[in-house]
């Protein structure tokens, strides 16, 4: 399998698995991480964690041989299919973790796009180079990068291919975390700091967030008020506020 599923405690961990060829996103791998999302909503977990194979590569981008000989309709048919697989993680149930081990390039840095958090090690080198190819990004970068590091610095990016280190990407605000030590490990430990809390209230939270960047502010209070109101009427939130009025640890069971 070009996708390896794994479930490592209380998380799910698809790999992307083609190191010889960096982890590069071919139709066989995108259809692979199609199934793997379906995959990890039946095994309890608290959080997708997506990752490269070896300490090269998260994902190098498209596979640059099968663009070869491509019509424009079949183009446009597979940029539609990547936006839509990365449009259905990014609304995906569970949050989800990109650990960017190395190089995330062109469709590998719009996989990582698209997750909730971005996490790098030190080695991790982040670019949307299609442009020194005479192409334009089609998963999603030039959509999901403005939104999250502003339109001056995301066409500075776009337009001259230029990539960025680990420590440049966590100073823009590309990425959450630099890690130190094992990723997963150091992965396992940031999303306990929110896996922790209810998971409904979790989603609610996310998409009130998400959908604030695309809405006026005064439809974007009315959403936050009636997710609020949704979340109000879980038993976790009946749970929570009478775990801090009794001064406890809350029990949560996700419902």
């Amino acid at each position: 399998m070009l996708i390896e599923r794994r479930q490592v405690e209380e998380f799910a961990l698809l790999t992307l698995n083609r190191p010889e060829a960096l982890n590069a996103l071919s139709a066989t791998v995108l259809r692979e991480l199609r199934d793997g999302l379906d995959w990890a909503t039946t095994v309890g977990a608290r959080a997708l964690f997506i990752t490269g194979a070896g300490e090269r590569a998260f994902c190098a981008g498209a596979d640059i041989a099968e663009l070869q000989g491509r019509t424009p309709p079949q183009v446009k048919r597979d940029s539609e299919l990547g936006q839509m697989l990365f449009r259905r993680l990014d609304r995906y149930p569970l949050a989800s973790v990109a650990i960017i081990n190395g190089y995330a390039f062109g469709g590998g840095l719009e996989l990582a796009l698209a997750c909730t958090f971005r996490l790098v090690t030190p080695n991790a080198k982040v670019g949307l180079p299609e442009i020194k190819l005479a192409l334009v990004p089609g998963y999603g970068g030039t959509q999901r990068l403005p939104r999250l590091i502003g339109e001056a610095r995301a066409l500075e990016l776009i337009m001259t291919g230029r990539a960025v280190d680990a420590e440049e990407a966590l100073r823009i605000g590309l990425v959450h975390r630099l890690l130190s030590g094992d990723p997963l490990a150091a992965a396992m430990a940031f999303a306990r700091e929110f896996t922790r809390y209810s998971l409904p209230a979790l989603a609610f939270a996310r998409e009130a967030v998400q959908r604030a960047l695309a809405t006026t502010l005064d439809e974007g209070l009315r959403i936050e008020a009636d997710l609020s109101t949704l979340a109000f009427q879980m038993r976790d939130a009946a749970e929570g506020t009478t775990a801090f009025l009794e001064k406890r640890a809350p029990r949560f069971e996700d419902r």
